[in-house]
């Protein structure tokens, strides 16, 4: 089989999808850091060039560069969806692309007035760039779905996400600021948004398939927990003073939104394909 043939539109949907997961980490850590602010409050250059002169301003630099080989392959993924006999994936694809000039000049006024703020990076800038990676992410994430054909049953596959997504919402908790034994330093930061991107991703899935299974009202609890993982990665990001309420408050979100894929697995896992409740049994 040639490279060709392998580089499938699914595929890539999905690898353009985990790059946009990377890079948002990456974005995370930079800022954590405080090294979006290490080019000298320059953009595109960076120290009076192309290429950094610092170790902080080579993580700015690097996160640059992964921005912009990210951006043409969402690019590439909305190109290429037009170029599909099916329409599913098309809307979704444009509408990430779309955003990402929005995202560019957020990054670039993020780096650059903001870096002449006394408290370097503002909450509004900060926290309008992070609203639009979640939502250019979650498109992603619903491109790559659309771009899969798959014939199996939707409870198995509901299933499978709802574990997905509830080990990946305790590993965020066990990383964020609410759990106060794990340092939320950069590398935390990153950690909490990483694993907090791949419950999304997982929600998303189990929220579409449930739509097509015997149990669709089941999905408005995963859509629910989707938007309280929405809250609570927000009041990650210093948007608020994280006085003891507001880590109280944070901490009620995670749980409730822990809570409600709980009890979703419970029922989907009860749940028969003809909708009722209960184990099947098979009969010879």
């Amino acid at each position: 089989m040639s490279l060709r043939d392998r580089v499938t539109f699914p595929r890539f949907a999905a690898f353009t999808t985990g790059l946009t997961l990377t890079l948002v980490m990456l974005g995370v850590y930079t800022a954590a850091t405080g090294s979006g602010l290490a080019c000298s409050a320059q953009w595109p250059l960076c120290d009076n060039g192309l290429l950094p002169q610092t170790i902080p301003s080579f993580i700015e630099w690097f996160h640059r560069l992964v921005a912009m080989i990210t951006g043409w392959f969402i690019v590439g993924t909305a190109i290429w969806s037009w170029r599909r006999p099916e329409t599913g994936t098309r809307l979704t694809a444009t509408l990430a692309t779309l955003l990402l000039p929005l995202q560019i000049s957020i990054g670039a006024v993020t780096v650059t007035l903001n870096g002449m703020l006394p408290t370097g990076y503002s909450p509004p800038t900060q926290g309008a760039h992070l609203v639009v990676a979640l939502t250019i992410f979650s498109l992603l994430v619903w491109t790559a779905l659309s771009a899969r054909t798959n014939g199996d049953p939707p409870l198995p596959r509901v299933r499978r996400a709802l574990l997905v997504a509830f080990g990946a919402l305790v590993a965020s908790i066990l990383a964020s600021r609410v759990f106060t034994p794990t340092p939320y330093g950069p590398a935390g930061q990153a950690l909490f948004y990483g694993t907090s991107l791949l419950a999304v991703a997982a929600l998303i899935a189990a929220t579409r398939w449930l739509a097509a299974s015997s149990v669709p009202r089941l999905r408005f609890a995963t859509g629910t927990a989707l938007g309280l993982l929405f809250v609570g990665s927000l009041l990650g990001r210093d948007l608020v003073f994280y006085t003891p309420t507001v880590r109280l408050v944070n901490a009620a979100v995670f749980l409730l939104a822990g809570a409600l894929v709980a009890a979703t697995a419970v029922l989907v896992s009860r749940a028969r394909p003809d909708g009722r409740a209960g184990s099947v049994v098979s009969s010879d």
